[in-house]
């Protein structure tokens, strides 16, 4: 099974093969988006930021549960929805999903997912450069990718509703070690080529106890050299999921066994990425509160140096760094219990891990990139600037409870939640009213 796969709450995988083998339809090439005009002033917003019982309530058999967010609630759970109905949406902004094999039934889903929830419709644009394979509904890494595609691309339309969606897909499973990873890079590098778009959400992940022959890590350093030149030169913000096995992750090609020991993932660790990590967000009669997701992978790398951004934080963290890479940076809701409601080959369901925060972060920086008025390219200096800042209680919500330790299979000591920047769940989740002007400013 793929790295990908997010975790579904409810869908039962067989009724899932049966509803996708009804579909025919193959992934194509739809060609380029328009381009990535930036206005600096906030237009005007219609049907996205109107409410509705229908956008309020989550749809059958997900109705009876107060821990589904719709997108309108999970917009109000962040502090988007201000934003969103000052004309925020990501209007002009384009965010590139990597993805293998992609979902035959995406668009169709997209529709239904709109059509619920009052959302503006959106033409979703695949792109293969790479060529495509016949999806075939039996081949479970070909499912869950499908599951994988339709999860990113709603979170994405759900938060940041004007913005441009291009689904990068591969015709190679990407899995463990360097697996797939080829092909990925050379998607990343088309669509910088071509101009795609300014955002990479990519929720894909190798464990680095996969990654440790001389051959992966020469690979691994192309890979981060490649990064460093699109976020600092070219204006390209990735965020990259932390990972699902909370404080450790597979050690073996086929991910049938996890390592004993705590272990990061790449591309997360790369300290060009922002990486993110997971939360369970629970509504309370004050407002939302949340709590680390025992899943969040988080830690330190054995592959990468601190960078300068991470340096200025105090003692205690440094101690815990020992003068390495930590992630994530950042955090969202990734609980499959108190996921976003979406839609897939005909079901409703709920689904998380940090294949759900990391597309939520990169509409966030769709939202930011459009009132900006430019590209804000490398953002993890801005984040840390910010929280070191008198304004970080209103920008970041932290995250002190809860802890990624693993405890099945394999019994490994993870990391706790705590006040300021943790290995679990990083500074937190935005507010993003604040969050988002402020982090423009510190950007400058």
């Amino acid at each position: 099974m793929h790295r990908s796969l997010p975790a579904f709450r409810l869908l039962p995988l067989l009724i899932l093969v049966f509803l996708l083998a009804a579909c025919t339809l193959p992934i194509g090439n739809s060609g380029n988006t328009s381009g990535n005009s930036t206005p600096t002033t906030a237009p005007t917003h219609g049907s996205a930021s109107s409410t509705t019982a229908a956008q309020l309530t989550c749809p059958a058999p997900l109705n009876d549960t107060q821990s589904c967010y719709t997108p309108y609630a999970l917009r109000v759970a962040y502090d988007v929805e201000p934003l969103t109905e000052r004309g925020y949406t990501g209007k002009g902004q384009t965010i590139i999903d990597i993805v293998s094999y992609g979902s035959p039934t995406l668009q169709q889903d997209m529709d239904v997912f709109d059509r619920q929830f009052g959302l503006p419709p959106i033409n979703i644009q695949v792109v293969a450069p790479l060529g495509t394979v016949p999806f075939n509904p039996n081949n479970k890494d070909m499912v869950g990718w499908a599951g994988e595609t339709e999860l990113d691309v709603q979170i994405m339309h759900a938060i940041a509703p004007g913005a441009n969606i291009v689904v990068m897909t591969s015709p190679v499973d990407e899995t463990e070690g360097t697996v797939g990873l080829p092909q990925f890079l050379k998607l990343e590098q088309y669509a910088v080529a071509h101009h795609l778009g300014q955002i990479f959400s990519q929720s894909y992940v190798a464990s680095e106890a996969t990654l440790i022959g001389s051959a992966s890590q020469q690979f691994i350093k192309n890979y981060a050299n490649f990064y460093q030149q699109i976020t600092t030169r070219q204006g390209i913000t990735i965020v990259n999921g932390s990972g699902d096995n909370g404080a450790t992750d597979w050690e073996n090609i086929a991910a049938t066994k996890l390592a004993s020991t705590r272990t990061v993932n790449f591309p997360a660790d790369v300290p060009w990425v922002t990486a993110v990590g997971g939360t369970t967000l629970l509504r309370t009669t004050g407002g939302y509160d949340e709590t680390a997701w025992s899943g969040s992978g988080g830690g330190t790398s054995k592959f990468f140096s601190e960078p300068d951004f991470q340096r200025s934080m105090p003692s205690s963290v440094q101690s815990l760094l020992g003068g390495q890479r930590g992630i994530p940076d950042i955090a969202a809701d990734a609980d499959p219990n108190t996921g976003m409601a979406f839609y897939l080959g005909g079901q409703w369901d709920q689904t998380g891990g940090t294949s759900a925060s990391t597309p939520f972060w990169a509409a966030i920086i769709a939202i930011a990139n459009q009132m900006a008025g430019h590209p804000l390219g490398f953002i993890n200096p801005g984040i840390y600037k910010l929280a070191a800042s008198p304004q970080a209680q209103q920008d970041f919500r932290d995250v002190i409870t809860g802890n990624n330790s693993v405890n099945g299979a394999v019994q490994v000591q993870g990391f706790p939640a705590a006040p300021g920047w943790d290995a679990v769940t990083g500074w937190g989740s935005p507010r993003a009213s604040k969050f988002i002007p402020d982090l423009i400013a510190a950007l400058r």
